[in-house]
């Protein structure tokens, strides 16, 4: 089957949640033998990276993408005006819509994977043509889910425009739902976001029901081994591209709210916090003369530090899909503690394979006895690594996309079919 797969960002290297996800989609369709052209948008830092991909893929083009402030504040303008998702415009570029058309005036593409919600744009309705594309949503996301939960939290001037975003979004999101042949949600409930959308009941005997299936987020759990840390450690670590507002949001409710009744409940502990792009006020925050924290931006290798870590923290308030961190440090043999929203989507026992906690009392009570309980912290080790081994390798998890791709073609040939005078 030949594939046109269409990417927000270059799917290598693996060192974030969605580069994960759309690197081990991918690296599964060119095992399976299907032939992928891959379309993808290019930041500058990117571009040595292409080699690897052009390795494994059919054909890869890259379409440049840079962004900055000047240039959100257009596409922001544009988007009140037009009416369009913020979201939509500011990845919205002539290029990558004329590489998509050249792609598909070739001719040799069975069914157009678009991954992520902006890239759904690009792929062409069929509009009545009879041998078009099938055309498959992968939805990280239910992203109207994440915008909906972030406006409690965010400042009251910008609750308006968030709203009115929201409201885009999940008009967009539904539209596509309805629309595309076949769509990937990465957990149940972002499913029924989904369905809720695209006003389709999640009950028996309607049309959406077969059209959006869940297929989880997979990691490697042979690459990602457990780990042999430090006994006794007090490392706190915390990991996350932080430029990412859910992420950013949930690292500094930690640092404000939960990170000090830690420090009251034992002596030396302290708080490494990794990620790309991290914001000034974390910056400001780990210079302080008694903060008991370090901020290291982007590391190029986390073995070092998930060594040196007594418990992995992921505090996460607002966002949908799966946090792809929790599973690799899952595998990784890490103890683990989030919230409730965290562990969303991942077929977790609370108590048995991490520990959830959802206020600052509770969620510093949790590291405390991860921290101090070394059997705690054994069996959630322990715990853990089965769950991921059983039900979130890649060999487990990604024999669904293939009943994915049949679904987006079954569909398209009942649409044509539909579609057709007799």
């Amino acid at each position: 089957m030949r594939v046109l797969m269409l990417t927000q960002i270059l799917p290598y290297p693996p060192d974030a949640g969605p580069r994960v996800k759309t690197w081990h989609v991918l690296r599964y369709l060119v095992d399976q033998g299907y032939r992928v052209n891959l379309i993808s948008y290019v930041r500058p830092e990117e571009a040595p990276y292409l080699p690897v991909l052009q390795s494994i893929c059919e054909r890869v083009t890259a379409v440049p993408l840079r962004r900055s402030r000047a240039a959100d504040a257009v596409h922001l303008a544009r988007s009140y005006f037009n009416g369009r998702p913020f979201l939509l415009e500011r990845d919205d570029r002539a290029e990558m819509r004329g590489q998509v058309a050249a792609a598909l005036a070739r001719g040799d593409v069975d069914i157009i994977h678009a991954d992520q919600l902006t890239m759904t744009q690009f792929a062409p309705p069929p509009n009545g043509q009879p041998h078009g594309p099938a055309r498959l949503f992968d939805a990280h996301n239910a992203t109207w889910r994440i915008l909906d939960r972030m406006r409690p939290n965010v400042s009251r001037w910008l609750r308006p425009a968030l709203a009115v975003e929201t409201m885009r979004i999940r008009e967009y999101e539904g539209a596509i739902v309805r629309s595309y042949d076949h769509v990937l949600a990465v957990t149940e409930a972002d499913r029924r976001a989904l369905l809720s959308a695209a006003n389709w009941p999640d009950t028996a005997g309607t049309d959406g029901r077969d059209r959006v299936s869940v297929l989880p987020i997979a990691v490697d759990t042979k690459a990602l081994l457990p780990l042999d840390r430090e006994p006794g450690s007090l490392e706190v670590l915390t990991l996350g591209t932080l430029h990412y507002a859910p992420n950013a949001e949930g690292i500094r409710w930690f640092v404000r709210e939960v990170f000090p009744l830690i420090r009251r409940g034992v002596a030396g502990v302290r708080l490494t916090i990794v990620g790309k792009n991290p914001p000034a006020d974390l910056l400001r925050a780990a210079r302080g003369a008694d903060s008991a924290m370090s901020v290291t931006g982007y590391v190029e290798d986390l073995v070092p530090y998930l060594k040196r870590s007594g418990v992995v923290v992921v505090p996460v308030l607002s966002g949908s899909g799966m946090r792809v961190r929790i599973l690799e440090a899952l595998s990784r043999g890490l103890p683990v503690v989030t919230t409730t929203i965290g562990a969303e989507g991942i077929a977790v026992r609370p108590g048995v394979d991490l520990l959830l906690a959802d206020t600052p009392e509770e969620f510093a009570g949790a590291v405390l006895r991860v921290l101090l309980e070394p059997q705690t912290a054994a069996r959630l080790s322990t715990n853990g690594r089965r769950l991921a081994e059983t039900r979130y390798d890649l060999r487990v998890v990604l024999r669904g996309l293939d009943a994915a791709y049949e679904a987006s073609l079954r569909q398209r040939g009942n649409s044509l079919r539909v579609g057709r005078a007799d």
